[in-house]
């Protein structure tokens, strides 16, 4: 791939890039392999917090004065905390790239976590995580996760717990960011039309802290026995999810499974959409979901519906599971949903942003930038004997398990 490029420093940082010369404009990303899995119950929710306080004031910024050196600029500059990370991204026009890779080196390595914006950011996440509380379409995908990986770290939300939003100290930052942002959790990936070279001058030039080298613990992984949950909470609609784990991306079996996502339920033309909303008309949303970690994935089907139609609307999902599990996926409509999943994601590939995810990623988790032409490959080789073997895995008697938020306790009937 001639216009990517992949530096390892000698202290540890990897410097990726991607130069597309006919744009004028380009994304940054300062991403930190660091998430809420990293976390423990004591500390829940501290990875997210710092990426608020990360704006909020450096020795030589204020927190408006971050936002005004880019927005000035032209400029735009936001973050966001998975489970496995932390990213810090800017985008810009090309002649502004040194500008805005110095704020950002700056906000990485010389923020205050001043107290006083510690007591006040830590109100404003609270009411971010109210919002969670009073969004069930949010709020029932962390309760599937919690459910699902009872005991392990991926199980806790990324936003934390309120008890422990309000007991964070700036001696636990510190010492959380001293322990985890560190070289060798640090990459720094850029795309658009720029210079690799320049890249690496920025880095040795304004990356001037020493970061302390990581314990490098591994990320435990142990999956307990769940059961279904129910929630009540007041709501209009029953909120459903029906899934289970499966592989993540460090199997090659995740590919199959992204194509069955595709065929029951992402787009108005999948199986779940076609039989449940256009046929039936009992809910206005109904998809299934594969939402990737390194070592394992969640796969399910959500829907929201009424009360009186969850029961026919559970019937339906698992008569269509029956059906694809007994019977092979016909050649027309497996392409079809091949041709969806590439088409999304050469389509999202016109974005210098997604681009910057995208080789992150790659090499945060594979150590080397797998290509679009390997990705589409593989995908093209899925075959009808995969959809149907991945079926009767994930599919297979007792494995799935429901969460139900709704106004009261639903006791609804098992279909296996």
């Amino acid at each position: 791939m001639k216009n990517i490029n992949i530096t390892e420093l000698p202290n540890g940082i990897k410097v990726i890039s991607e130069k597309i010369t006919h744009v004028k404009s380009f994304s940054l990303g300062f991403w930190f392999n660091v998430g809420s899995r990293d976390e423990t119950e004591a500390n829940s929710g501290i990875s997210h917090f710092l990426e608020h306080m990360f704006f909020k004031g450096t020795k030589k910024r204020s927190a408006k004065k971050i936002s005004e050196d880019i927005e000035s600029l032209g400029g735009y500059l936001n973050a966001f905390t998975s489970k496995e990370h932390t990213c810090f991204y800017g985008r810009g026009l090309i002649d502004h790239i040194e500008n805005t890779f110095e704020v950002l080196a700056d906000m990485v390595q010389h923020s205050l976590f001043d107290p006083k914006e510690i007591e006040k950011e830590s109100q404003v996440v609270i009411d971010e995580l109210y919002d969670i509380e009073d969004s069930p379409d949010e709020l029932i995908f962390d309760k599937f996760e919690s459910n699902i990986f009872a005991g392990n770290s991926l199980g806790m939300p990324i936003i934390g717990t309120e008890k422990n939003l309000r007991a964070f100290r700036q001696e636990d930052l510190f010492k959380y960011v001293n322990e985890n942002y560190t070289f060798d959790n640090f990459y720094i990936a850029a795309c658009g039309n720029i210079n690799h070279h320049a890249l690496l001058k920025f880095t040795k030039k304004y990356i001037t802290k020493k970061l302390h080298p990581s314990n490098n613990a591994k990320r435990g992984l142990s999956i307990n026995t769940s059961n279904d949950l129910h929630i009540a909470k007041e709501t209009q609609q029953v909120h459903y999810i029906l899934g289970r784990p499966t592989y993540g991306f460090n199997e090659k079996k995740r590919i199959p499974v992204s194509v069955l996502s595709h065929i029951l339920g992402e787009g108005s033309s999948s199986r779940l959409f076609q039989k449940i909303r256009e046929e039936n008309g009992i809910a206005y949303q109904i998809n299934s979901f594969l939402n990737s970690f390194y070592d394992i994935s969640t796969f399910g089907v959500y829907l929201s519906t009424s009360e009186k139609s969850v029961e026919k609307a559970q019937e339906l999902i698992f008569k269509e599971l029956d059906e694809i599990k007994n019977k092979k996926v016909g050649q027309k409509e497996l392409s079809r949903a091949k041709e969806y999943l590439i088409g999304n994601m050469l389509m999202s590939l016109e974005s210098t942003t997604n681009r910057m995810l995208r080789i992150s990623q790659s090499v945060i988790y594979y150590n080397k930038i797998r290509s679009v032409e390997d990705t589409v490959k593989k995908i093209q080789e899925v075959t009808s004997k995969d959809i149907m073997d991945m079926s009767n895995e994930i599919f297979e008697s007792g494995a799935l398990r429901r969460v139900v938020l709704s106004p009261k306790n639903l006791l609804l009937q098992k279909a296996f």
